[in-house]
């Protein structure tokens, strides 16, 4: 199967080809005693490991390791610190589960680079190159994937008001320069990832998710990540992060009409068994 558009895209990684024909499961694995949805439940190595091994066989593609919560209202953490959750993992994993992509969510350069020489595939940085350009460096010389996200300020502050005169042009001019400067350092991996809940407002997000075909002009794999978050539970009274299962799926099968390539996702099997469904019946369209 074609990408809308009729392309296929494929992820040049560390010497790893990974084809999106069909789109793929990103698993998140938080390192973190403060993230919203797993806060605290796989600060230890062996808890780390059974996750990523649990990811793996309900149908992960990449699995996304993060040392430092992003929620909102968060708070930074130290390099050391933030080294020391996430480089065992890396360390322990990539040799355990040699058919799966690593990626390392950070927004640091020492971090990324430590996990890159332990052999992950992909850097996620929620920053956009706003925080640490010299990403895109990095990237090029490890030959690795990049992941360029949209945001508007800090974890801290970001949902503190945040404001656009036009979303999705914003978003897009903010594609086009973060691509600019990926291809001129020769970084040839590039996802562009528009940043639900990243700064924006309820109707911000609304809009992205309705408008997600707009991002696929340029060429490369939309990643969308709406797992569990916040925007969820405000479109269903507020439920709180245990029951935004059905949200998400919807969100992201909306997503995969759209265009979506990879779903950032908790939820894995759940996630896969929707990509399954969606692929099937996409397929069907062709015969």
């Amino acid at each position: 199967m074609r990408t809308p558009g009729g392309t296929t895209v494929t992820l040049y990684c560390r010497g790893r080809a990974l084809s999106l024909d069909t789109p793929k499961v990103m698993g998140i694995l938080n390192a973190t005693p403060d993230s919203f949805s797993d806060g605290g439940e796989h600060l230890e190595i062996q808890n780390a490991v059974d996750r990523v091994e649990e990811m793996v066989r309900h149908g992960a593609d990449i699995i996304d390791v993060g040392g430092e919560s992003t929620r909102p209202g968060s708070e930074p953490v130290t390099l050391s610190e933030e080294i020391n959750r996430v480089l065992p993992i890396f360390e322990k994993c990539i040799s355990l589960f040699p058919e799966t992509l690593f990626s390392v969510d950070t927004t640091k350069y020492e971090v990324a680079r430590l996990a890159l020489d332990a052999g992950a595939h992909l850097v996620n940085d929620v920053s956009g190159l706003q925080k640490e350009p010299r990403f895109a460096e990095l990237c090029a010389e490890y030959q690795c994937g990049y992941v360029l996200m949209h945001s508007q300020g800090d974890p801290k502050t970001m949902q503190k008001n945040p404001r656009y005169e036009n979303l999705i042009e914003e978003i897009s001019l903010f594609f086009e320069a973060g691509i600019k400067q990926l291809k001129e350092a020769g970084v040839k991996s590039v996802i562009l990832d528009p940043g639900i809940g990243f700064g924006k407002t309820l109707q911000h997000n609304c809009k992205i998710v309705a408008e997600l075909h707009k991002f696929t002009k340029f060429g490369y794999p939309v990643l969308v990540g709406a797992s569990r978050k916040s925007m969820i539970g405000q479109l269903l009274n507020n439920r709180p992060v245990g029951g935004r299962l059905a949200g998400t799926l919807a969100v992201h099968y909306h997503s995969l009409l759209s265009g979506a390539r990879i779903l950032r996702v908790h939820d894995v099997q759940e996630a896969s068994d929707s990509i399954k469904v969606y692929t099937a019946l996409t397929n069907s369209l062709e015969i």
